[in-house]
């Protein structure tokens, strides 16, 4: 029998046909929406007279643009931004669908809510019409970001045509460091291999490092597999997965030792072939943060910002823009930079456990005078358990906004902007130009870096708190 991989495994298992060009037809199992995008799907499934074949098996949040500020007193902090949520609540009432509103306790950021409330699941297939649904990935699902055209197609046939891929493994080794995290992994494989590096391909994550990193830390490595270039990415369910999902309101309910034992075959099988590997030791890895307008723009924080050369000596006019950009020069030092507004929030880096890491280097401690600082929780559900556990006094007291759950300062949608010229440092995952704002200039960090450095106002490096706490 021939040693197959995870990627070959799921999508065998949901292929209806192969083509000759190598891409195959495959069942779609779950569809999530929302409502930025999912409401322009929605509404070109009614004008093309179409029906949804099975809308259980849809899935609906209000979140991109929903009002995040404490008590929502307004519906969304999108200019015009009404017409999206209003279409998206007159749409799932019209056709069925299952919609986790404003009001809702299982509201929040999409892809957040998917593991959390156990629609994604090992071993299923689900798309959304937002790029980092590669996120679910870290439970073993193959799910990937789509069109509008695409959902609306899988709406109405729960079907997709999936292109022929490659497959990289990227093999964690080593012993990760207290002050490491799975952002700081990621950022430093995107900076080392390029931003593009892994375009159409699906990345498989496996090593030492992956099996002991807990289930929130892998669905942020997933997550920005999409910057990395990738399709998608995974990482194959074990005992951990197993004891996550379980007892999640749309996880199986019956049969779930049949389901478990499902879960535990979905492995890559030894001397399966991947086309490229990659092998990267953790131990010696400082916390990472960017320093341009791109995940690959990234460096341990101990590093100066590289000079903006190509490899073969002429000069990058990429990293030069960034720099001016940036407003920052080769050869500096990030920890010599000021900051104006520290951010935890997004669907990178705003669950319960993130919030709890960031609550630890925040107690007993104050924010810089004259700095921004805010957390918006990753869904109410983050939210209202990080609330029973006493982190939002942590938060307030040092100083941050506690707001609602939502995507919020991800990404600028008009209206409420950080300001133009004001330097971000940011859990989030995208920092290109204006991403926070017209002229914002963001550094991405783990909520950790973010914490640390709205106590000091300048980034600062997390392993200066793991030598003085311990």
């Amino acid at each position: 029998m021939t040693a197959t991989t995870l990627f070959d495994k799921l999508l065998q298992s949901h292929q209806i046909k192969q083509f000759d060009d190598g891409s195959s037809l495959v069942l779609i199992d779950r569809v999530m929406l929302h409502e930025r995008t999912g409401a322009l799907a929605l509404a070109n499934l009614v004008a093309d007279k179409r029906s949804i074949v099975e809308p259980a098996a849809v899935f609906c949040t209000i979140d991109h643009i929903a009002d995040t500020s404490p008590g929502r007193p307004m519906q969304t902090r999108m200019p015009g931004g009404e017409v999206f949520i209003e279409a998206m609540r007159k749409q799932t009432t019209d056709l069925g669908l299952t919609l986790f509103d404003i009001d809702d306790p299982r509201q929040g950021i999409v892809h957040v809510i998917a593991p959390e409330l156990g629609i994604a699941q090992p071993g299923i297939t689900l798309v959304c019409p937002d790029s980092h649904t590669c996120t679910l990935g870290g439970l073993g699902a193959l799910a990937w970001g789509i069109g509008s055209t695409d959902c609306e197609h899988a709406l109405a046939t729960k079907t997709l045509r999936v292109k022929a891929l490659k497959q990289l493994r990227i093999n964690l080794s080593g012993t990760q460091p207290p002050w490491l995290t799975a952002k700081d992994i990621i950022l430093h494989l995107i900076a080392t291999h390029s931003a593009s590096r892994a375009v159409g391909h699906v990345i498989e994550f496996c090593g030492p490092v992956i099996e002991s990193m807990e289930i929130e830390q892998r669905l942020t490595l997933c997550n920005m597999g999409v910057e990395m270039g990738a399709f998608t990415a995974l990482i194959a369910p074990d005992q951990k997965t197993v004891d996550y999902v379980l007892g999640r309101p749309y996880a199986p309910a019956n049969n779930t030792n049949e389901a478990t034992q499902h879960w535990l075959g979905l492995a890559t099988d030894d001397g399966a072939k991947f086309d490229s590997e990659i092998d990267m030791d953790v131990s010696a890895l400082a916390p990472a943060v960017t320093w341009g307008t791109s995940p690959e723009h990234a460096v341990g924080i101990d590093e100066a910002i590289p000079a903006p050369i190509k490899a073969n000596g002429d000069s990058d006019p990429t990293r030069l823009a960034a720099l001016a950009y940036m407003d920052v020069a080769a050869g500096q030092k990030l920890t010599d930079l000021a900051i104006d507004t520290a951010y935890i929030g997004s669907c990178t880096n705003a669950r319960l456990s993130d919030l709890r890491r960031a609550a630890l280097i925040l107690k007993n401690n104050k924010v810089a005078s004259g700095v921004k600082a805010i957390c918006v929780p990753g869904s109410t559900q983050v939210k209202t358990q990080a609330e029973a556990e006493g982190l939002d006094q942590v938060f307030m007291e040092a100083g941050f906004e506690w707001n609602e759950s939502g995507c919020a300062m991800c990404f600028y949608a008009g209206g409420d902007s950080f300001g133009d010229q004001e330097r971000v440092i940011s859990s989030t995952n995208r920092n290109f130009e204006g991403r926070q704002g017209p002229g914002s200039k963001t550094h991405l960090a783990s909520p950790e870096t973010v914490a640390l450095s709205a106590i000091n106002g300048t980034i600062s490096d997390l392993r200066l708190h793991f030598s003085n706490v311990g």
